[in-house]
């Protein structure tokens, strides 16, 4: 509409654009601020705030045109309201001047053709006249507009067409000030959608976890999930099963990988998860799968998934996949995805089968990427005849009977037919006669395949205990490091509490020092018994100080019993087990052992009758 000269856009549109406006201001605004310059190279310059602020005065939020549109708007609605209150108190008077048997039951001023009206009896039509606008059903009552209110009807009529030919002007003066600005206006949309697709993309990424992966290389998924499973966990808001993240890894002379396994195994959720993520990566949306993946980046994809049966068109299931089959033939090479489900299904097995080996074996030789499913028990030997063709199956559990949905590259999976007809209740002499037509050749391969999932599961057993054992060596190795850091902090306290009691000591026997000089003093100035008799007392109560001190100064050194309550350095309480040479004892404080010197212990109990430990004298 903005391209078109003249044209004038409805009161609803410009207050949807007044939004978007405000929309594209702040936008504008946020890319500024960021510091990402592949994100800053989205913004362009918002239209100019004055358009908004215009917009805003001029249109409300629901969409009609406000008074203050214009001061021409406002008188022009302010006639409508007094001419439309002069008719209505005009009708209101002549309704409450007429009969009860004049006027219409529950009678009230209306409206009728955009005129104001009042309903009377038919038989007071003569009476009251005027002009008739409209008849009830029964033509009992009759909707008039009596004469001497058509004049004040006819001025209302005018106001109301005054005030929308104004409504009008202001409508298209604003579509004229918005008109020189499109095109700074649909680049500032752009520019929003932009900025709205990049933020979905990045929301996704963060609720499904999902990262980067390496783009051109060849195809190796870690940890990959279908995207439709994990939006219907992230939707459930109670409970749900965890989706189980798959590994897959092709190596360069792999091609095809041929998935096999029971119904219900996860079989075609798993080739359909392929294809989606590196579609979703193709597309610029960081996929849910694990760090280190990688994805090549396919030129064509090709997916022949589900019954395509119609019988509109005549094709049987067979033949619609045939016709499918021979599309993808026909274009499919390297570059290419290729998705095949239930291949070879539909007819005979034997000649099901050979199409399905021939078509696996030209799309290898193509090169092309191709992922398929099969009940097929020949195409299972199919990977051990053709190089680049890998088996692969999802795991299933043969006790109880249920998938686990990990993916096991290398392994043909089993069908399960027979197990699962037995548990849903299959009598067993339909069963044994049925294991009895099975084929010796596919009754082998089951045995062996039976034997490696039993190996398997025994080998993940193994792993799992080894992995305890690791953890448990890793835990035990941190506490050694543990009791090593704390015995070279309790023996480096230990040098400084020697330390320091050295020094006390020193200073003390200074201190003795000080006062037997000073006792020689007065003795040698005195010259009494009294006086030398006083100066041997201050040394005697010197010495006896100096040496209280110093025995205070070695509290903890004490001999020490297998058997005492001992409380460390570090206010832990514990049992000594064992007295060693060099003054060190063994303490067991809770599950850990400790060797410490005794000298930095405190007994907590009176010791038992036990051979002691003499203090260390270092």
């Amino acid at each position: 509409m903005l391209a078109v000269e003249g044209s004038a856009l409805d009161a609803l549109p410009l207050a949807d654009l007044t939004v978007a406006l405000a929309a594209m201001r702040v936008v504008a605004a946020d890319l500024k601020r960021l510091n990402a310059p592949r994100t800053a190279v989205l913004r362009v310059d918002p239209p100019p705030k004055e358009l908004e602020t215009r917009l805003a005065q001029s249109i409300s939020p629901s969409g009609e045109v406000l008074d203050s549109a214009s001061k021409d708007l406002a008188r022009a609605r302010q006639r409508v309201r007094e001419a439309r209150k002069q008719v209505m108190d005009k009708l209101s008077a002549i309704l409450g001047s007429l009969d009860q048997v004049e006027r219409a039951p529950d009678a009230a001023v209306t409206v009728r053709g955009g005129r104001y009206v009042i309903p009377i009896r038919s038989t007071a039509r003569a009476r009251v006249g005027g002009i008739v606008h409209d008849e009830s059903a029964t033509r009992n009552t009759v909707f008039v507009e009596p004469p001497e209110i058509i004049e004040l009807g006819n001025e209302l009529r005018a106001a109301e067409s005054a005030e929308l030919r104004e409504v009008l002007r202001v409508l298209r003066d604003l579509t004229d000030l918005l008109r020189p600005q499109r095109e700074t206006i649909a680049a500032a949309w752009e520019m929003c959608i932009a900025f709205d697709d990049l933020c979905a993309r990045a929301r996704y990424a963060v609720e499904v976890n999902g990262f980067v992966p390496e783009i051109g290389g060849a195809l190796k998924i870690r940890g990959g999930r279908h995207p439709l499973l994990i939006s219907i966990t992230i939707d459930m808001s109670s409970g749900g099963g965890r989706v189980i993240p798959f590994d897959l890894e092709l190596y360069p002379d792999e091609f095809t990988i041929l998935v096999s396994g029971p119904n219900t195994g996860g079989k075609t959720v798993l080739i359909k998860a392929v294809g989606l993520l590196a579609l979703l990566t193709q597309s610029g949306i960081i996929p849910p799968i694990g760090p280190h993946s990688s994805l090549p980046v396919f030129t064509k994809v090709f997916a022949d998934i589900g019954d395509r049966q119609s019988i509109a068109a005549s094709l049987s299931t067979f033949s619609a996949h045939v016709a499918v089959l021979r599309e993808i033939l026909d274009v499919a090479g390297a570059g290419s995805l290729v998705l095949l489900d239930e291949i070879g299904s539909g007819t005979d097995p034997a000649e099901g089968g050979a199409l399905a080996a021939a078509t696996l074996k030209t799309l290898t030789r193509r090169r092309a990427i191709t992922l398929a499913t099969t009940h097929l028990g020949a195409l299972k030997q199919l990977a051990a005849e053709t190089v680049g063709i890998v088996n692969a199956s999802l795991q299933f559990d043969a006790e109880t009977l249920t998938p686990t949905y990990r993916l096991l590259k290398g392994v043909p999976g089993r069908s399960y037919g027979l197990a699962i007809a037995r548990r849903l209740g299959v009598a067993e002499d339909v069963l044994a006669e049925a294991e009895r037509g099975v084929p010796d050749a596919e009754r082998t391969l089951d045995r062996l395949l039976a034997s490696v999932e039993a190996r398997g599961r025994e080998m993940d057993t193994r792993a799992a205990e080894l992995e305890a054992r690791g953890a448990q060596l890793e835990l035990e190795r941190q506490n050694l490091a543990d009791l090593e850091n704390l015995e070279k902090e309790l023996r480096a306290r230990e040098k400084a509490l020697d330390k320091d009691a050295r020094e006390r000591a020193r200073a003390y026997l200074l201190e003795a020092r000080k006062t037997v000089e000073a006792a020689l003093g007065q003795a040698r100035a005195a010259v009494t018994e009294a006086t030398a008799k006083e100066a041997r007392r201050m040394v005697e109560e010197a010495i006896e100080k100096t040496a209280g001190k110093l025995e205070r100064g070695n509290v903890g050194r004490k001999n020490l019993k297998v058997g005492d309550r001992v409380r460390t350095g570090q206010g832990k309480v514990g049992v000594v087990t064992e007295v060693r040479d060099k003054g060190r004892v063994m303490v067991e404080v809770g599950a850990v052992r400790l060797v410490i010197a005794s000298d930095l212990l405190e007994i907590v109990e009176s010791p038992s009758n036990i051979p002691t430990v003499p203090p260390s004298n270092e």
